[in-house]
């Protein structure tokens, strides 16, 4: 046999390889979102128990396409970490989980003295006890450093999803213990789904994230020192109109419009903020 003929014969073994290996790494990614689910999620965000406000979210927040990015399935046990007093995703994910899945709300420490988890953790169950005939079979629990640390039995979820507090872990010191617990949380090769508001690429980061932005290189380190893998990355919900400049942070923008009238249409013109959608897995 010639050198030429060995060589490329080499050569398509390596081409060969290479391409099982990248074939290979892909089938390890989470599948894509079933037709049954996406129908789910049309029906659910067109339901009349979203106000007209909630629903103008969308605009900015793309549920449909962001839950499709982190391979939500209608048949999982999902937990979504800290929902907040208005439930913004519950009101998509309960209802779409409720018949073939289960719906885990990860809330704050009921026990904490915070007059704003007092007030929110009220206003969150008061939500849910409102469509019992869509929330009944959502489960709260709590996850809140330093105290409530194991909200479900450790590998017990098979997708666990933060949506914008990833400031509000970095304000509290509480990165590494919520990461760690999530990370507990989940199955060998459960998925962590996360958005954040997205800093400034080149610049330093406070570490306490007092203005909400973080970038993106500082929010993957925080994450893959838990034990994470990053596995993707999606312009979802990119906004290049937002300047991350404002007087009051990321709460200049709406829905907050913290400054009141002052500039009230430039902010409501640039609409939400920029934010950073980012898909991790738990190794098995």
């Amino acid at each position: 046999m010639n050198l030429t003929r060995i060589v490329s014969r080499t050569a398509l073994a390596a081409a060969t390889l290479l391409a099982w290996g990248s074939l290979s790494a892909a089938a390890t990614d989470p599948p894509v979102t079933d037709a049954a689910t996406l129908a789910t999620l049309d029906r659910v965000l067109a339901g009349d128990h979203r106000s007209e406000q909630n629903r103008a979210r969308d605009a900015w927040r793309h549920p449909k396409e962001t839950l499709s990015f982190f391979g939500l399935k209608q048949n999982m046990t999902v937990m979504e970490v800290w929902p907040g007093g208005g439930g913004w995703y519950t009101e998509v994910l309960a209802p779409t989980l409720r018949e073939h899945g289960q719906y885990i709300a990860a809330s704050w420490d009921p026990k904490s003295e915070s007059k704003y988890v007092q007030e929110n953790s009220k206003k969150f169950a008061a939500k849910l006890a409102e469509r019992p005939n869509l929330y009944d079979r959502a489960k709260v629990v709590a996850l809140q450093a330093p105290n409530e640390l194991k909200p479900v039995p450790h590998g017990s979820v098979d997708m666990v999803l933060t949506f914008r507090n990833v400031h509000s872990f970095m304000g509290n010191d509480s990165s590494d213990a919520m990461y760690k617990a999530m990370f507990a949380a989940l199955k060998p090769g459960g998925i962590l789904g996360v958005v954040g508001h997205r800093g400034k690429d080149g610049e330093p980061q406070d570490p306490k994230a007092k203005s909400g932005y973080v970038q993106t290189d500082y929010e993957i380190a925080q994450v893959e020192k838990a034990g994470f893998k990053l596995i993707g990355r999606s312009e979802i919900n990119a906004n290049p109109k937002d300047t991350k400049d404002h007087p009051n942070g990321v709460w200049s923008l709406p829905p907050t419009l913290d400054g009141g009238d002052t500039d009230r249409e430039k902010f409501v013109a640039i609409g939400e903020s920029d934010r950073f959608t980012l898909r991790f897995r738990k190794p098995l």
